[in-house]
């Protein structure tokens, strides 16, 4: 699908609202947009995609929310707070085990949840973070859940569940596979691609909020997530893409 160049007169300010797995590739997102839109200014806020959902409820200005999931921008569509045409799935996240503790394996996939030296684990919050959700689910459904219940450290979102395991808050995480490739924390640590076999695929949706339906630039910005542009980065990044086979990400 091509985004033709919209005339500069026209462009504007577009506002989003972006979960936080996408905190390493949203900015190259935004300037592959307004490459493609000139003029455009694109400005970002990144956070737990159910406070995000909580906020555009309340009529937060947002034009386009970029859900970890699906459910929360379906209930704001549901409810009258955005366009039901408009939600479309744009990625597929992927979990990843994450330690930089060097006496702890991660090789041995989930089973490194029952190792008795395991004391603190980072999580997203299961309450607002999809990713925290999934991760709680791989962890049941692995059957190491009750060894861990008790050592969770919770993030607002999987973006401060991943600083837990860099500040040493916590021994491992299990976070988005799009941090742990991305540039910044590429070779740092080791990690665990949890599989997805018996889980629910983590797919992620985007969104026209009634703010952003008079902004023309917010329906511009949905047509480019489905370019070839925006799909290659977030293949890069370390999602897996609608449409395509979600694994083979690594």
């Amino acid at each position: 699908m091509m985004v033709a160049a919209m005339p500069l007169a026209q462009a504007g300010t577009l506002l989003v609202a972006a979960a936080s797995d996408l905190v390493y590739c949203i900015d190259e997102l935004s300037a592959a947009f307004r490459k493609q839109v000139p003029g455009a200014e694109v400005k970002v806020s990144t956070g737990a995609s159910g406070n995000f959902f909580a906020q555009i409820k309340r009529g937060a200005p947002f034009d386009v929310f970029m859900s970890a999931d699906m459910d929360y921008p379906r209930q704001l569509a549901q409810q009258g707070a955005a366009d039901p045409a408009s939600l479309t799935p744009y990625a597929i996240g992927r979990l990843a085990v994450w330690t930089l503790d060097p006496r702890l394996d991660p090789a041995v996939g989930m089973r490194l949840f029952a190792d008795a030296r395991l004391r603190r684990v980072a999580i997203a919050n299961p309450e607002v973070a999809p990713y925290g959700r999934a991760a709680r689910a791989a962890l049941v459904h692995h059957g190491v859940w009750q060894h861990v219940e008790g050592k969770l450290a919770l993030g607002d979102n999987v973006a401060q569940a991943a600083q837990f395991v860099q500040t040493g808050n916590a021994q491992v995480g299990i976070v988005s596979l799009a941090t742990v490739l991305s540039p910044r924390m590429k070779g740092v640590g080791r990690h665990y691609v949890v599989p997805q076999q018996g889980l629910a695929p983590l797919e992620q949706g985007v969104v026209l909020t009634r703010h952003g339906k008079d902004n023309p630039l917010a329906a511009r910005f949905l047509q480019f997530l489905h370019t070839p542009a925006a799909r290659d980065i977030l293949q890069r990044s370390g999602f897996g893409l609608p449409g395509a086979a979600a694994d083979g990400t690594e």
